[in-house]
């Protein structure tokens, strides 16, 4: 598939809308490698037997729906391995796909997932701050759901915004376990009846924290099991694109209410921490060029140590000569070093990281 094919898919996908049908068959409709990342929620195959009751005898509102229900494991790992199928199709070839799921279906998943040539990044425990209870105290309290993150096939790139889900963590590396309450209160949509319009909502924290990692500003993302919206709610409200699936109408028409809601957010707001790889490579010399630092300019190491700023922004000590890096490392009898974080220059009498301008010449180039 040609660069000029692929954005003629693009062109031509349904951007911002809710597509009614059977997610296989809607799949099938939209253009080859057009989707930058989905996020499927397909459903769990619960196989409750009979209704479940709290200690008070009030009957709980669990997943009892037809759409949740398969004759068997062979009928429900078909669907499986069709939407699949489908949903490999669609994505570009630095695309990836995010699955959530309970113990009931995950497992199976997962292998689906390997056998159609998906490359398994992580799987993620999100661990419920507010679980429900287990009513019939038989089992240990269900007091988690998985995600398996996966990309398109072995090798092949992927979006991971590392340093912006570091930020969301205070600058500590995000973990693969994750700590978030489960949809209630406020955010728990509910029907004209005042009942939840779905019994398997997500927290938009959920969706904040997948779409923010591993997708950017405008990338365009699929949910073929669309629910009540939650997915295309929050890509909204973080700039990227979506595209949602769903079959039962009921939850078409709340999802569209809860959309016509969300304000995006403006292009300050979405910018998020980049990786130092990421950063545009700013030369030493383009400080001299621009005046920034003056030739015959000396700066200082952490010991005191100068060396000379000469016109082709290299530096000459009294037995060295080279680049920033190349005179650090000398003068610090090492492999290697960072000349941005160990020199300094001096104005007004204080001494100042020379980073400091190389981060200033990238907030321009930015701008």
């Amino acid at each position: 598939m040609t660069v000029e094919t692929v954005a003629q898919g693009a062109n031509m996908l349904p951007l911002n809308e809710i597509l009614a049908g059977d997610c296989i068959e809607v799949m099938n409709s939209l253009p080859e490698g057009s989707i930058d990342l989905i996020f499927a929620d397909p459903p769990y195959n619960l196989q409750l037997k009979g209704d479940l009751h709290r200690p008070d005898n009030s009957r709980v509102d669990a997943v009892d729906d037809a759409w949740d229900q398969f004759d068997s494991f062979k009928v429900y790992d078909q669907f499986t391995r069709a939407w699949l199928k489908a949903a490999r199709r669609l994505l570009k070839p630095n695309g990836a796909i995010w699955v959530i799921g309970s113990y009931h279906n995950i497992f199976r998943v997962g292998t689906a997932l390997q056998d159609a040539g998906f490359w398994i990044l992580n799987d993620v425990v999100w661990r419920k701050s507010n679980p429900m209870p287990n009513f019939r105290g038989k089992r240990l309290t269900n007091a988690h759901e998985t995600m398996i993150w996966a990309s398109k096939s072995e090798g092949g790139k992927y979006t991971f915004n590392y340093e912006a889900l570091k930020e969301l963590n205070e600058g500590v590396q995000m973990r693969s376990d994750w700590v978030l309450p489960i949809c209630s209160g406020h955010e728990r949509l509910k029907d004209d009846k005042g009942d939840k319009a779905h019994p398997t909502q997500k927290p938009e924290s959920l969706l904040h924290r997948v779409l923010v990692g591993s997708t950017n500003p405008g990338d365009v993302v699929l949910d073929p099991f669309f629910g009540t919206g939650t997915t295309g709610a929050v890509a909204k409200l973080l700039g990227r694109n979506y595209i949602g699936i769903e079959r039962e109408e009921a939850y078409r028409k709340v999802a569209a209410r809860r959309l016509g809601q969300v304000r995006p957010l403006d292009a300050a707001a979405l910018q998020t921490t980049l990786s130092k790889r990421a950063q545009p490579r700013v030369a030493f010399g383009q400080l001299v060029e621009r005046g920034m630092l003056r030739p015959g300019e000396m700066l200082v190491n952490p010991r005191g140590q100068a060396a000379k700023v000469r016109v082709d922004g290299s530096l000459v000590s009294a037995e060295h000569r080279g680049s920033i890096h190349q005179v650090g490392a000398a003068l610090e009898n090492a492999p290697s070093c960072n000349g941005w974080t160990y020199w300094q220059f001096k104005r007004d009498g204080q001494l100042i990281p020379i980073d400091l301008l190389r981060q200033q010449i990238r907030a321009e180039m930015h701008d």
